[in-house]
């Protein structure tokens, strides 16, 4: 029989879970309930609040005296990223199902970014009509906006719950009546494009895949570097082929496309093997004209389309980014090739193009040259644009040979 999670606070709603349990139970399949309220449940659940916050190393006696929330829902979610995955690598659900306002939401999408991708997570939530990023992150969570508040049974939120139970059952039910797609197990490499480096991506992806490897192409839109990163800590990729390092441009200047502190970690510290460039490293990015920042007046811009504005970086904006590269670069254990594309960094960064710089890529070359540690990192100085067919099959040959002799 197949089992599905069903994590929720069943001391405020536990009429709603109810419900809801039983909805999954007409289905045939059997609920697996999961306390994260911080008071006595309504019914008796599989997993109490107290194992919960006792693997994160928590008392519960001590959170309910101290009547703070804020430390009991940091306990309880420290507790579920913890205790989930481990119920779920024991066999004890097939998915998971939840329900709540932005406290809930945030209990149980800790969980569920804790699994792994491809296990049904389906959160019903107040915040699922806005910005979802902080609940889903990198992971395949499928957000249901309740529409009206999760609190109380009524004509829409049953009509909300049903559909979500459907949803979660049919993805744990349903899964193997689907056949498999038969397909040949390729090793798998990870690569980064944006709109300016896609010939570059897209000529670099053909010759892997020529080679018998299969490519997942992850734009470099700060969403895009984050899941890469995840998927690669999770052992993903055989290599990874990280052409398109322009978030960093966004994290150090202030631009609305970072992927945070932690971007280019994973290869290095996991001993992934790697060639990587400095695709885009031309420009920060910014939403429509009117939203850049007013610091900012006077400066290089491109319009992109009518929603994106990209500006160009400044000799001294790219020592500091290349200061920050090279501090990731150096972390590496495993085989890694700098490729420096001395003609241009990008489509708009040739010459004859709005974001020509050679002054500014000069800065850039430079401080990566003097600040990577090459003994660990070889790099490679191209009298290429990153965009030229033979830059594309040069790091594409470079990054087999290191998979080759890994």
């Amino acid at each position: 029989m197949k089992t599905i999670a069903l994590a929720g606070t069943f001391d405020t709603k536990g009429q709603e879970f109810l419900y809801v349990k039983e909805l999954i139970e007409k289905l045939g399949i059997r609920p697996f309930t999961i306390h994260t309220g911080v008071f006595e449940p309504l019914f008796e659940p599989d997993v109490s609040n107290r194992e919960i916050v006792e693997s994160a190393g928590y008392d519960l006696d001590d959170l309910i005296q101290k009547h703070d929330r804020a430390q009991a829902t940091k306990a309880i979610a420290a507790g579920m990223e913890i205790l989930i995955p481990r119920l779920y690598q024991e066999g004890k659900f097939d998915g998971i199902l939840s329900f709540g306002g932005s406290g809930g939401t945030s209990l149980a999408t800790a969980a569920m970014r804790a699994l792994p991708i491809g296990v049904p997570k389906v959160m019903v939530s107040t915040m699922a009509s806005g910005n979802v990023e902080q609940y889903v992150g990198t992971s395949d969570i499928v957000m249901i906006p309740s529409i009206v508040d999760v609190a109380g049974l009524n004509a829409i939120s049953k009509t909300i719950f049903r559909n979500a139970v459907l949803a979660a059952a049919g993805m744990v039910d349903l899964k193997d009546k689907l056949p498999q797609e038969e397909e040949d197990e390729k090793p798998l490499v990870a690569a980064t494009m944006f709109g300016v480096t896609t010939p570059c991506v897209e000529h670099a992806k053909e010759y892997l895949e020529n080679h018998g490897y299969e490519v997942m192409v992850f734009h470099a839109t700060g969403t895009g570097g984050k899941t890469m990163e995840a998927m690669a800590k999770s052992g993903y990729f055989k290599g990874i082929l990280d052409l398109t390092t322009t978030e960093w441009c966004d994290q150090v200047v202030g631009g609305v496309l970072a992927a945070g502190e932690k971007r280019n970690e994973a290869a290095s510290l996991c001993g992934i093997p790697q060639v990587v460039s400095v695709g885009a490293m031309d420009m920060v990015n910014f939403g429509p004209p009117e939203t850049v920042p007013q610091k900012f007046k006077g400066r290089k811009f491109y319009q992109h389309n009518p929603t994106v504005t990209l500006m160009r970086t400044t000799a001294e904006e790219n020592v500091e980014i290349a200061h920050k590269l090279a501090e990731k670069l150096n972390m590496a254990s495993g085989k890694t090739v700098l490729m420096l594309p001395l003609k241009g960094v990008s489509a708009i960064d040739v010459e004859g193009q709005p974001f020509y710089g050679p002054e500014e890529d000069a800065a850039l070359f430079r401080t990566l040259k003097e600040n990577v540690n090459q003994d660990v990192v070889k790099i490679e100085e191209c009298d290429m644009a990153i965009n030229d067919p033979e830059f594309a099959e040069k790091a594409a040959k470079t990054l087999i040979q290191l998979m080759e002799n890994h």
